[in-house]
């Protein structure tokens, strides 16, 4: 039966993926995230892709009403209307939409996945979405709150490079795979974006963009595509982060 559900609200979340109705799709995932088992590579990435998108959308909305409400802060009051007051009051709305939902993966990965994690792979993949979940709280949060998010996503983001670069005893990711990558990509946008330090972006970014292009020919088909886009990113942002610094 519980192997019926789960085949059932995958094939769900699937569906609504197809049909962009992606809070159907989180509500799908989060069934099977919390029925007690690591989950597989497919279902890992059908649940980024829920949340992601979720995310994503009022992360959007927050940027564009940020920069509305700097707009009509500046211009004098219209009549009787108080725009700057009617926007911010709209921003805090989606403020709060942002809190539940990185709350709610926040809590789905602490308590649910983490614990039934089962290899190097899974629990990267977790520790980075945890980083990834604490940076869009930091993007939108002021003062104490703010660091605490920064410092809890720094601290997820720890967790996830030391188990991808691995130890003496414990093997971790290849440079060259897509999640590893992945983790340095979102990784150093933290220390550019969140922490205003550009040059440990750099540093991170070019060291995990060296390893992989030396280690190029030993990856796998399958994972070329996606190691490759990432890498296309990675070397973008260090052009873009080094013709800032150049700027300054």
């Amino acid at each position: 039966m519980a192997d019926t559900n789960r085949l059932t609200n995958v094939y769900q979340a699937k569906l609504a993926e197809q049909a962009e109705r992606y809070d159907d799709m989180v509500e799908s995932m989060k069934k099977v995230a919390n029925m007690g088992a690591d989950l597989s590579v497919e279902e890992r990435n059908l649940l980024s892709v829920a949340y992601k998108n979720v995310i994503g959308a009022r992360r959007a909305s927050w940027r564009v009403l940020s920069s509305i409400e700097v707009k009509e802060s500046e211009r004098a009051n219209d009549g009787d209307i108080q725009k700057a007051q009617l926007v911010k009051a709209y921003k805090g709305r989606v403020e709060k939409e942002l809190d539940q939902v990185c709350d709610e993966i926040l809590k789905i990965i602490k308590e649910a996945l983490l614990p039934h994690a089962e290899t190097a792979e899974s629990k990267v993949f977790y520790y980075k979405m945890s980083g990834d979940y604490y940076r869009y709280l930091a993007e939108f949060k002021s003062g104490p709150a703010k660091q605490e998010a920064a410092e809890d996503a720094k601290s997820a983001y720890m967790a996830a490079q030391k188990i991808a670069v691995g130890t003496d005893e414990e093997e971790g990711l290849p440079p060259t795979h897509p999640i590893r990558l992945g983790l340095a990509l979102n990784y150093s946008v933290f220390f550019y974006e969140i922490l205003g330090s550009p040059d440990k972006a750099c540093e991170l970014a070019k060291t995990a963009f060296d390893d992989a292009i030396a280690e190029l020919d030993q990856l796998h088909e399958e994972s070329y595509k996606d190691a490759t886009l990432i890498m296309q990113l990675l070397r973008d942002n260090l052009t873009l982060w080094t013709s800032d610094q150049d700027d300054d």
